[in-house]
Formats: structure tokens, sequence, C-alpha cells
């Protein structure tokens, strides 16, 4: 299972949101770039259509594949009172042939997109990753080179832990407290429920980089 919040921070505030996150986790950012197919069945003698998702780092020396499943949201009257989504996933590492074999099974590619920015990983109550990226869309087959921004100057952040059936109700604790810590500079959701800039960010924003600067 996945316990995961999202949100978006405009660019010029990144800088900021980095100084914040680098005295929050005590561990230094990672880059980020990762190109990412989106592949779809079509629904084929009472078969329900599914989604995978292929995940290609390419900051690896040798760029390495990973399918990633995502299933559904956890229901019922329990879940929607929580503030994070868990949802089931699945991930599977795969060799470079992985995309002929997904069209050989009959799954067509819905869409190409290349994130590039940072992330951190560390510890705080469960195993927290938060990714700050640029999310582009590549218009041409593969031309990851040619990629284009979605949404420019505004990046997606998310934050993602790890979790069980057992002690999914601890990650979201841990991953809510985590999130009250980032409000002055964005408003962390489940996917899907759009919340917008925060009117604080600019504020904050200027505080974290005087005293980044004064750190210095």
């Amino acid at each position: 299972m996945e316990c995961v919040v999202q949100g978006i921070i405009e660019t010029e505030h990144v800088e900021a949101l980095e100084i914040l996150l680098q005295g929050l986790c005590g561990v230094n950012k990672e880059p980020l770039k990762i190109h990412e197919l989106c592949l779809k069945s079509s629904p084929n003698l009472g078969f329900v259509s599914s989604e995978v998702r292929l995940v290609c780092d390419l900051e690896q020396p040798e760029p390495t594949w990973t399918i990633r499943h995502v299933g559904g949201a956890m229901r019922g009257s329990g879940a929607d009172q929580l503030s994070v989504l868990v949802r089931t996933m699945v991930e599977s590492k795969a060799s470079k042939n992985v995309l002929r074999l997904f069209y050989t099974l009959g799954y067509k590619l819905d869409h190409e997109q290349v994130r590039v920015g940072f992330s951190f990983n560390f510890f705080r109550g469960a195993q927290i990753t938060v990714t700050v990226s640029c999310v582009n869309k590549v218009p041409k087959l593969h031309m990851v080179d040619d990629a284009l921004a979605v949404t420019p100057g505004i990046q997606l952040v998310e934050v993602t832990a790890p979790a069980t059936s057992d002690n999914y109700n601890e990650v979201v604790q841990a991953v809510s407290s985590f999130c009250e810590y980032l409000a002055p500079l964005l408003h962390l959701s489940k996917p899907g429920v759009s919340t917008g800039v925060v009117p604080t960010a600019a504020a904050a924003a200027a505080s974290l980089m005087s005293d980044g600067r004064k750190a210095a």
C-alpha cells in the first residue's frame, strides 16, 4: 500500500521549499529525472481495462525500468476521514524490452511525460519521500529532450510513504504531521483534489530565503 498527498507550488518559490525541506529532512536532495509512459488496455472479452506506468530513472548510469501499477483507493467512511489517500500499489523491476512486452499483450500508449526536479528521502515516523518536479509532456514518441512543461511556472509536489494493512494509520499520521510544516508554502491534499497555490507562499518564501542567506 501507499499513502500519498499532492500539491502545487509556483516555480519561483521552489528554492525556498528546498531550503525548508533540507532543514526538516536532514538529508541531501537527490536529482530527479523520470521518463514515464502510461499504458492502457482496452476492455476485451469481459476483462476490465487496466492502466500501468512504465517508469525509467534517467539519473542512473544505466537507465532502469520499473513497472508501476496503482490500484484503487481505500474506501469507506474511515478512509473518507483521512487527509491522506491510501491506495494499493505494486512495483516490479523490468528489462528495457518491457514496452515491447506490453504492446504484445494489447496495451496502448496513452501518454508520455518526463518529470524533472529533485527528491528527499528520509525517515520521520515512516519512510517518506518528497518529490518536487516540473511535469513535461513529450510531444513526439520517445522524444524526451523535446519535452515541454505542462503547466509553465508551476511544479508538482508529492509526498508518499509505503504502508501495509497493519500500519497504514501510523503512516497516515506521520505523513499528515510532516505536511503541516509545509503549510505556509503549499497545501497538500489527496490526488485529484485541486487546492491551488497558497496565498501565504510569497511571504513564507521570502522569510525562508532571508534565513537561508543568513545561515550561508
